[in-house]
């Protein structure tokens, strides 16, 4: 990207560059969460023990994006804000230590959770069925941690320098390939056709979202690598710690990495809650969490471009329009939530049953639906208005929200309805819609106290 694009995000009209940064990532992020759900819908059509021993590990395996978030939205700040100063030593720097630092932190982490991952998992079910699916699944995606990992700072890099297009572009081919390779790993023939298969079950579905990832990743690091006017990293420059920039990688990001892990190990008890109610009530969520990924996409894409600018916006010292930006990104979550809302109150039997022909998880999954999907306008609101946080590196009131919204709102509200009074699994549903409520609450209070103002890193 020239100084002339550059200078154009800074000065241009507001609501044209916001859209154009946040609709190339929305429809990468789209795309990613569609090979999400072909995966569970796959997954659906061998059984219902399949898809909740995939939804056991996904639970478990989305606690280690604990350390992902922490370097990635540190990453955000750092590179944004050394870009918006015009410093291109220090942004080059930053992008380097990003990819090895994050690498190196996926590698530790993936070799503990292999050794935990089968007590893990054994704490949710006990149904033998269950269990080995979500160990097919699970133990190849753990391997293949540092290349997930990795693929996602090289999309950020290229996002935070300005360049939404290139990392949606990346995202398409590796949701083709996964959605391509899903039916011909996992079925002894490809649905629909006589055409066999490899007949590998979930552990087809893993390796196809593996193969996609390290697709992804090559194409962006090979970009990087070949440079361009704005960045080319130095290879060399990948083999070297900075303590001074890996150090602010790990602080600046803290905060959000624990809203993460906070979100995350509520999502854990929440499970083990919602496990009471049987197999099917887990294949239900399970679906659920997919669906709820899929439409909060379009969200992380607005508040992706968003924080870009919000950020670039804050290194040239022009509050009053990273506020401008942050207010026009809330609005626009609402409305794209708005109208999702609208079709998950109106059809969600038929939402649920692209997803799985057993008529009792559709019953049990459509009031989740009605209910999980329309609370996205209130995380869109908060996550709008939020990007002034990431933008600026003051993460802080995302844990607040997190720790407070899920921990001393839904875990006791579930544990009251579910363990002391028995009451249906639509409270556990409704448990969500109420969580979201308090957050936007937190969310809005820090906003106006209006410390991100000053916040630099």
């Amino acid at each position: 990207m020239s100084n002339t694009e550059q200078n154009e995000l800074l000065t241009g009209d507001l609501r044209k560059n916001l859209l154009k940064m946040s609709i190339p990532t929305m429809l990468g992020f789209v795309l990613q969460a569609v090979y999400d759900m072909v995966d569970m819908i796959w997954v659906g059509r061998i059984s219902a023990s399949a898809v909740a021993g995939v939804t056991i590990f996904s639970t478990v395996f989305w606690l280690v994006s604990v350390l992902n978030e922490i370097i990635g939205s540190s990453s955000i700040s750092l590179i944004t804000q050394s870009y918006g100063k015009k410093d291109a030593e220090r942004t080059r720097k930053v992008v380097e230590q990003t990819l090895t630092f994050k690498a190196l932190v996926a590698i530790i982490s993936a070799l503990i959770i292999s050794v935990v991952l089968e007590p893990l998992l054994s704490f949710f079910t006990t149904n033998e069925e269950v269990l080995k699916s979500a160990l097919d699944y699970g133990y190849i995606r753990m391997f293949f941690l540092p290349i997930m990992f990795s693929s996602y700072s090289v999309n950020t890099a290229l996002r935070c320098l300005g360049d939404a297009k290139t990392p949606m572009k990346i995202m398409i081919v590796s949701s083709i390939v996964n959605i391509v390779l899903d039916p011909i790993f996992m079925f002894e023939k490809i649905p629909g056709t006589n055409i066999p298969g490899f007949n590998m079950g979930v552990f087809g579905a893993a390796l196809a979202t593996v193969i996609s990832t390290v697709v992804a990743f090559s194409i962006g690091f090979y970009i990087l690598l070949k440079g361009n006017d704005t960045l080319k990293i130095n290879f060399k420059g990948l083999f070297k710690l900075d303590w001074g920039i890996d150090k602010k990688l790990l602080t600046i990001g803290l905060p959000s990495g624990m809203e993460v892990l906070m979100r995350n190990l509520s999502g854990v008890l929440i499970l083990k809650f919602v496990s009471m109610y049987g197999t099917d009530t887990i294949a239900a969520v399970g679906i659920g969490t997919r669906l709820f990924n899929f439409a909060f996409m379009p969200i992380m894409g607005i508040v992706m471009g968003a924080s870009t600018i919000v950020g670039q916006s804050l290194g040239a010292d022009d509050v009053d329009r990273a506020k401008d930006t942050a207010k026009f990104a809330a609005l626009v979550n609402v409305i794209m939530m708005g109208t999702l809302s609208i079709l998950s109150i109106l059809f969600p039997r038929g939402i649920m049953g692209i997803f799985i022909k057993d008529s009792n998880v559709i019953k049990i999954g459509v009031p989740m639906i009605r209910l999980l999907v329309p609370s996205l306008i209130l995380a869109g609101l908060a996550m709008g208005l939020g990007s002034v946080f990431t933008g600026s590196g003051h993460n802080t009131p995302f844990l607040l929200s997190s720790i407070v919204s899920r921990w001393g709102v839904q875990i006791p509200m579930l544990y009251i309805t579910t363990k002391l009074l028995h009451l249906p699994v639509i409270y556990a549903w409704l448990s969500f819609f109420v969580t979201e409520v308090a957050e936007l609450i937190i969310i809005l209070i820090h906003y106006r106290k209006g410390k991100w103002k000053t916040k630099r890193v």
